[in-house]
């Protein structure tokens, strides 16, 4: 739904739908987390309603159109550049600054960007962005967590890494698709389990990040090569360590989605 601007009239569906905890992403098309009036708006609806706001995704791109605007839209905190990083941290302060009108538990952070190289430089300067936003983090009762995404930095391997060459101890949300696109979805588990606080459950093909909707046939989301019996058997393993969140991608001729994915919830708890 990230195509959408996010009202309260959307939320509303969320919470008919019996669905009890939501991450909101930071695209400005959906929900800009500068527009005051937007967050006032949802604010009043978070207060209302027995849905929680689970946690939020920091923003990747600063258009309105996934950085197809240009290159100096990608947010990056392991810029090299320091004039660069800097504004990048500035843009994901903004994003945390929601909490003091909506609380979160969460901001999902990259670290990176997909398919960047693996480098010493990349890791010294994702090390002084993040320990600057995780004090600002904390003083708003959030907690970054650092996702597995398809580049040189973000592995299970690379991550567990990154906490030892800079002593953060950051925490992780698990990306069931990003790890599968690894092809060791069950290794990339393994190595990152013990620090998991979230998830993003979706599948894909194995080749490109697809984020279809698991153990679904029709509405062109069929498609998916991810062993679900087994992956479930694997998240299971820690039980009450993370929601089930599902990050999924819109599919135009789907009617009724919220239902679609009341029935993959059904269909994961049952797997």
């Amino acid at each position: 739904m990230a195509s959408h601007r996010l009202t309260a009239a959307w939320l509303n569906r969320v919470e008919g739908a019996g669905i009890p905890a939501i991450e909101i992403y930071c695209a400005r098309q959906h929900f800009d987390y500068r527009d005051r009036p937007q967050i006032a708006e949802l604010g009043h609806f978070f207060r209302d309603s027995p849905v929680k706001l689970h946690s939020v995704h920091a923003p990747t791109f600063t258009d309105e159109i996934w950085g197809r605007s240009g290159p100096d839209t990608h947010i990056n905190i392991t810029e090299r550049i320091k004039g660069e990083r800097i504004r990048w941290v500035d843009e994901i302060k903004r994003a945390l600054e929601v909490a003091e009108t909506i609380p979160f538990r969460y901001l999902i952070q990259h670290l990176g960007v997909s398919g960047q190289e693996f480098s010493e430089y990349s890791i010294d300067a994702g090390f002084t962005a993040l320990e600057e936003l995780t004090v600002f983090a904390r003083q708003r009762g959030v907690e970054i967590l650092l996702e597995n995404i398809p580049n040189g930095l973000s592995s299970g391997e690379r991550l567990n890494l990154f906490n030892n060459m800079t002593h953060l101890n950051m925490n992780y949300a698990f990306d069931t698709g990003h790890a599968h696109l690894l092809g060791n979805l069950e290794g990339e588990f393994d190595t990152m389990k013990a620090r998991v606080r979230s998830l993003h459950v979706h599948d894909n093909d194995g080749k490109e990040d697809q984020h279809l909707f698991p153990l679904l046939d029709g509405y062109g989301a069929e498609g998916g090569t991810i062993d679900w019996a087994a992956t479930m058997k694997m998240l299971r393993s820690r039980q009450g360590q993370y929601p089930l969140m599902l990050e999924l991608k819109e599919v135009p001729e789907m009617q009724f989605p919220l239902l679609e994915m009341n029935r993959v919830f059904d269909k994961l708890e049952a797997a």
